[in-house]
């Protein structure tokens, strides 16, 4: 990358009923041949960025996701603050892109909405040292980690309430950088009020130590995704509610709630 060149923002989006790889410029996309994880070359063809549908930039092989990782979020769901990470997992298919439905089920009770930055891994490895860590990050992106939340408490676990079909909006784009400044800011609104709102620097645990501490029991493979949890701020979401989840230089995740 050229200097004072800004980062490549890859996406994956949906236009006249076909599929495309592309490369964000201002409020266009140019198209792209290849994917996220290979060379891309750039294609004489461009769309303007509101006449596309976005996709989920890629599948995940893996979900991890982390648990009280905001001091604040960690209080307001009453919990201690953690020594070390809490990781779960969640299931690959309960993705969805930009602008897909989040659906809400009646039966599962209260249904919330939690922005997170999350880390596209880049290259594999297992026992990553803190120092080396940022060498495996291929980009950033955005999800929101929609749990049923009475489910998350009376189950004991997490796996069930965090893992329904739509329950991970993913994208809108990655972000090809090697570390995010501690300053961006990440802010989640629910149809237009903000809802959530913290600098990355407030993680208890930062990206870096995340890595080192999932690879210390599990490879972390190419195309792994760790979401690195919520600010303060969690509430709920009903059908008809607008969901916009937005980081500094990634972009803005947005999602209707239906039925």
């Amino acid at each position: 990358m050229l200097k004072n060149q800004s980062p490549v923002r890859y996406c994956r989006f949906m236009v006249d009923g076909r599929a495309y790889s592309g490369q964000i410029r201002d409020k266009s996309i140019d198209i792209v041949e290849g994917g996220p994880f290979t060379k891309t070359s750039l294609m004489r063809l461009s769309y303007q960025m509101n006449r596309v549908k976005f996709l989920p930039p890629f599948m995940p092989k893996q979900l991890w996701c982390i648990g009280y990782n905001y001091k604040e979020h960690a209080e307001e769901l009453k919990s201690e603050i953690p020594k070390e990470p809490v990781v779960f997992i969640k299931a690959t298919s309960s993705i969805i892109g930009s602008d897909d439905f989040i659906r809400i089920p009646d039966w599962a009770g209260a249904i919330h909405y939690e922005g997170e930055l999350a880390v596209v891994i880049g290259k594999s490895g297992r026992n990553i040292s803190e120092e080396d860590a940022l060498d495996h990050v291929l980009g950033y992106t955005i999800m929101n980690d929609v749990t049923a939340r009475e489910l998350q408490v009376a189950d004991g676990q997490w796996a069930r309430s965090k893992s329904f079909d739509t329950f991970a909006p993913f994208g809108p784009a990655i972000l090809f950088k090697k570390e995010m400044p501690e300053d961006s800011v990440i802010e989640t609104r629910v149809n237009g009020k903000v809802k959530q709102r913290a600098t990355l620097s407030q993680m208890i645990f930062p990206v870096k130590t995340l890595i080192s501490y999932i690879s210390r029991f599990a490879t972390l493979e190419q195309g792994d995704v760790i979401a690195t949890g919520t600010p303060s701020g969690i509430g709920p979401i009903k059908v008809g509610d607008i969901v916009e989840v937005e980081i500094d230089g990634i972009g803005k995740l947005k999602n209707v709630c239906a039925e």
